[in-house]
């Protein structure tokens, strides 16, 4: 009963139920929306990117740290991913996705070192490299683009296929998930991560290995937006300088949403995975039932204003908790 109690209470419960909600309201307004091959395909495939780099971001966040650099990863990765093919035609394609993996990780080991080893600010650091990884992916890039004619039709397949009515590329981001939804909560590694995020100077005096654990969390982050552009060249078929462009706000936005502090020290992956369904499934949402584009992105804005203060209250609230039992 117990665990029943602490399931219904959780966040990530409540931005379920959020979404539910939103697809529900919308299938009534029009049925397509879900009762439709594509609309079903849709609901699962389009989100199923961004909750990658979600995760990763919420890996991040949970140290107290923040990579605004994710989006320019994603879309060096699929120039990369377009590249490869092109470059190196008798390359098996299942290659590629260590190929962006291992390019998102080194990414990201730069972003971690800095953090880590220089002490500087993230959100100045990636706020830095988010613009030097998007200025070499538009002087690599120019003028030229990746067509889906340049890549294997065995790849392209990832991204139009399914298994059973579910998509390829969302079984993929699930999988990713529930592996990093396990180590986060059943690895001592993944626990230290929480702790860090909790009081970094607290985790220094017990002993943790903070530089470590906080360069390895960017590096993780790095490499699930390096899959991430993979499996967007995969989806997309088409890749240009632009590619990923804003996804780092929607990342930070669909963690937050999903219930992962800014300040660090809580949250789930599970809860940043359906910040990102969330997150899309209302900009798709919301222009069948005819709401304009600006409301669009204002109601986006309310869910992420609303998941800060609502941080901060239960942070406010448990302090007092904490307190009051101290002085009982």
């Amino acid at each position: 009963m117990t665990r029943v109690g602490h399931l219904l209470k959780a966040r990530e419960t409540g931005i379920l139920l959020a979404l539910v909600i939103v697809v529900a309201a919308t299938t009534i307004k029009n049925p397509a929306f879900l009762f439709s091959t594509d609309g079903w395909r849709d609901l699962l495939l389009t989100p199923a990117i961004l909750m990658l780099v979600a995760v990763g971001q919420a890996i991040v966040i949970i140290t107290r740290s923040v990579d605004l650099s994710v989006g320019s990863v994603v879309g060096l990765s699929a120039y990369l991913t377009g590249r490869t093919f092109i470059d190196l035609p008798g390359l098996p394609w299942p290659t590629v996705f260590l190929i962006g993996l291992v390019f998102g990780g080194l990414l990201g080991l730069v972003n971690g070192a800095l953090v880590a080893f220089a002490k500087v600010p993230a959100l100045v650091i990636t706020l830095g490299t988010l613009y030097i990884y998007r200025g070499i992916n538009v002087m690599w890039t120019g003028s030229d683009r990746i067509n889906a004619s340049d890549m294997p039709k065995e790849f392209l397949a990832l991204g139009t296929s399914s298994l059973l009515g579910i998509p390829y590329l969302t079984i993929i981001a699930v999988v990713v998930l529930v592996a990093a939804g396990w180590y986060m909560y059943t690895q001592r590694a993944g626990r230290e991560l929480y702790a860090i995020g909790s009081d970094p100077a607290a985790a220094h005096l017990y002993g943790l290995k903070v530089t470590q654990r906080v360069l390895a969390a960017f590096v993780v982050c790095g490499a699930l937006a390096g899959l991430a552009g993979v499996l967007y060249a995969a989806r997309y078929g088409t890749v240009n300088s632009q590619a990923g462009s804003g996804w780092e706000l929607d990342a930070v936005g669909a963690a937050v949403i999903g219930g992962v502090a800014i300040f660090g020290g809580s949250g789930t992956v599970w809860g940043a995975a359906i910040g990102a369904y969330l997150l899309l499934t209302i900009n798709r949402a919301l222009p069948v039932i005819g709401v304009q584009d600006f409301w669009q992105r204002a109601v986006v804005g309310v869910l992420i204003l609303g998941a800060i203060v609502l941080d901060r209250v239960l942070a406010v609230r448990q302090s007092r908790r904490l307190t009051e039992a101290r002085n009982s």
